[in-house]
């Protein structure tokens, strides 16, 4: 059934790119053959907060949820230039697979006229919250993702757009890095990496990072045509920053940043209700750790808070200076990519029998050996193929695209370096969730983002996508009034 309900939805999107490449057309040329023809654009969100109870997860052992610290929100922004329509919905989640997203757009398509492969689907990555897919909360997750695009379909009013970014490379750090010490490099694979994550602060061992980081805060603020403030989308590769208390249910600095824009901006009181979201960029290497210096200790929610503040504050400083657009080319591309799933030899199969035949509480070479025996025997047993979604979106002179892992930094920065838009950024765990995407040089140094159980894809996965991306992109310049 889930098959065809995802080969139906390519069909329809396929169907609907088709049918939408005019209004690129016209919504690049400013609208000089139908000069009636306006922007219209409407936010809405929709609460995903999840029966207590239900498993957190985003560490190696999940563990029930006792306390609702803030609720969990499925936020949607719909942009429509009168010929297309497309739409984001962002929902405060760990990782959301796609039978979760595809069961949602089957209602969106059943119960509204917006192209169900026009929207882009992402979560925020929330160490905070729980299994989307389990049978209490999935259906919460659903109705959460289709009440938030109905509410922003019902909010279409007359509209300009804007965007720009802003540089704030105080919270991002790579947390990949160089060290001198073997022991802090051993793998669960019997073996020894060249980098490790997350080595301690200050440590003597620390050489130097393995990798860069992206430090870009890119903003994309939507207002009524008086002026109002409708929504603000805005994008930051920033892993999460955590420090909560077990148990706790929590959006992390998302869900702040998401208040605290509002309230920056004045829009606390605004009808319809302004709605302010925070997408997850290419963070699959980044936290906002600095090894490099001594570790400072913080209270429950304390650094959160400061960097959903600095964040805020930066974006508004860029809102101030963005110069807005009655009227914009808007399109959408969604190709079904097939990738082949990393497999054990049998050397490795063997060195995990003896991991698993031993006690378990016998001398390890690496803590986490069993767990990813575990993990390695799943890919053994799966499938050998993996298909899984990429879409690129088209906002004027704007690209966005959406790629369904923990993307490394420097892929998404490869994206932002090539034509053919002003500006690009990337959404990453979009419309589905996949594990993480590290580079061909990233595998050769080995940790924990390279490890098979940890990235499940072919490595070279990162050049098949950006390539597919780039075309994509290209695409969608290409049409009739692009740049």
């Amino acid at each position: 059934m889930k098959t065809n309900i995802r080969s139906s939805l390519v069909a329809i999107g396929c169907i609907l790119l088709i049918l939408n490449a005019p209004a690129c057309a016209q919504g690049a040329s400013a609208g000089d053959e139908t000069p009636d023809r306006v922007l219209r654009a409407g936010a809405a969100a929709a609460d995903i907060t999840p029966p207590l109870g239900e498993q957190v997860i985003g560490g190696f052992e999940p563990f029930p949820s006792t306390t609702i610290h803030d609720n969990l929100y499925a936020r949607c922004l719909v942009l429509d230039n009168g010929e297309a329509q497309i739409a984001f919905v962002i929902c405060d989640n760990l990782g959301i697979t796609r039978d979760i997203f595809d069961e949602a757009r089957e209602r969106i398509a059943k119960e509204t006229k917006l192209p169900p492969l026009n929207i882009l689907m992402a979560a925020t990555h929330t160490h905070s919250g729980t299994r989307a897919h389990s049978d209490k909360y999935r259906p919460v997750v659903v109705r959460g993702i289709v009440e938030a695009v109905r509410g922003a379909l019902a909010n279409l009013e007359p509209a300009k757009i804007g965007w720009g970014g802003i540089d704030e490379p105080s919270e991002v750090f790579n947390r990949r890095w160089f060290v001198n010490d073997p022991e802090r490099r051993k793998n669960p694979f019997g073996g020894v990496d060249k980098v490790r994550m997350n080595p301690g602060q200050n440590h003597p061992s620390l050489i130097k990072p393995a990798g860069p980081v992206d430090s870009e805060i890119f903003v994309v603020s939507v207002q009524a045509t008086d002026g109002r403030p409708i929504a603000l989308l805005a994008n930051y590769s920033l892993h999460y920053v955590g420090g909560v208390n077990k148990g706790d249910i929590s959006a992390d600095y998302f869900g702040i940043f998401s208040r605290r824009i509002g309230e920056l901006l004045g829009a606390q009181s605004v009808d319809p209700p302004f709605v302010g979201m925070l997408t997850n960029g290419t963070s699959g290497d980044i936290n906002n750790i600095h090894f490099g210096h001594e570790p400072k200790r913080y209270e429950r929610y304390e650094r959160m808070t400061e960097v959903a503040e600095l964040v805020a504050k930066r974006v508004k400083e860029t809102y101030d200076r963005i110069v807005y657009q009655d009227l914009v080319a808007l399109g959408s591309e969604h190709r079904e990519v097939t990738l082949k799933v990393r497999k054990p030899d049998e050397k490795m199969r063997e060195y995990f029998a003896g991991v698993m035949a031993k006690p378990e509480d016998a001398p390890k070479h690496y803590s986490r050996e069993r767990n990813y025996a575990g993990r390695v025997q799943r890919l053994f047993e799966g499938p050998d193929e993996v298909t899984i979604p990429l879409q690129a979106v088209r906002i004027g002179d704007l690209g966005v695209t959406a790629i369904p892992f923990e993307v490394l930094a420097e892929i998404g920065l490869e994206i932002k370096e090539k034509p053919p838009f002003g500006d690009t950024f990337t959404i990453e765990l979009a419309n589905d969730y996949h594990g993480y995407l590290p580079t061909p040089h990233q595998h050769e140094l080995g940790g924990y983002e390279t490890w098979m159980g940890t990235c499940k894809v072919q490595e070279d996965a990162s050049v098949v996508i950006v390539d597919q991306l780039l075309a994509m992109l290209a695409e969608l310049a290409s049409e009739k009034g692009g740049p």
